[in-house]
């Protein structure tokens, strides 16, 4: 969904509209979610950060933690301002963000929920998130199964979330749909998959790793939209495609030889 606005309150805006129902006070006792973590990685993104954050705080999450990867904009200062626990990690790559955001973690933390700086996500859905947990141990996005979704993905996007996933189902027998940002696991198996890669590929090492684990999987159609501001560090261009696309391949092909390996 493209939506044109003018003057400087154009991208909160319309991310506002798309935020959670304050449901925090008659829902939050019941759901714990102060046992839910969520980490953002963020590299200048200060059109976006706290529009973001407003959303999750509206959906009844506290802990909160930004991982700013190199910003050279005012991210970090905005989303600590805006309630966040801000982390900063220098060295460059998704997978190193989402490390790092990571480490330390309070004791009493059970989840892990991931999502993107940029807007995108739909954050309105993540009580059918929360609602799963009982019953899973990783929840995911499918944007492809929704029409705004798959319109917001471009076709090099499509495509690569296609490939991916059919070669996930060919090699470990598991037919995933997407490779969305938008995800919540366990923090205990989490640990255990022993995450490696400190890039692009995070995200499908995350999905391969959770079918060797036989864990309880579930895919949830979700709202995707273009990013809400900013500049995007993959889809933005045709080479940055290109580029992560390769090492999610990459990524799957080292992972495939290791799980032969072990048989």
């Amino acid at each position: 969904m493209t939506v044109s606005f003018k003057g400087p309150e154009s991208i909160y805006s319309r991310l506002r509209q798309h935020r959670a129902p304050d449901w925090r006070a008659s829902q939050a006792a019941f759901l714990d979610l102060d046992r839910v973590l969520v980490i953002i990685p963020a590299r200048d993104e200060e059109e976006t950060i706290v529009p973001v954050i407003q959303a999750l705080q509206a959906a009844g999450l506290s802990q909160i933690r930004v991982v700013d990867n190199g910003s050279c904009d005012g991210t970090a200062s905005l989303a600590q301002s805006a309630g966040a626990e801000v982390i900063r990690e220098p060295l460059p790559g998704y997978g190193q963000a989402c490390w790092q955001g990571l480490q330390s973690l309070p004791a009493s933390i059970e989840w892990i929920l991931f999502c993107d700086a940029d807007g995108s996500d739909d954050l309105g859905q993540l009580s059918e998130f929360f609602a799963l947990r009982s019953r899973h141990d990783f929840i995911l996005g499918n944007r492809r199964a929704t029409p705004n979704g798959r319109k917001s993905l471009t076709p090099v996007q499509n495509f690569g979330n296609w490939l991916s996933t059919q070669l996930i189902a060919l090699g470990w027998g598991y037919q995933y749909n997407d490779l969305g940002p938008l995800r919540m696991i366990r923090r205990n198996v989490l640990e255990q998959m022993r995450m490696g890669d400190r890039g692009f590929g995070w995200t499908v090492e995350m999905q391969a790793r959770a079918v060797e684990l036989g864990l309880r999987i579930a895919e949830i159609p979700v709202g995707y939209r273009d990013r809400q501001g900013g500049k995007s560090k993959i889809s933005g261009t045709l080479k940055g495609s290109f580029q992560a696309g390769t090492i999610i391949l990459t990524t799957l092909g080292q992972l495939y030889w290791r799980k032969l390996k072990r048989r």
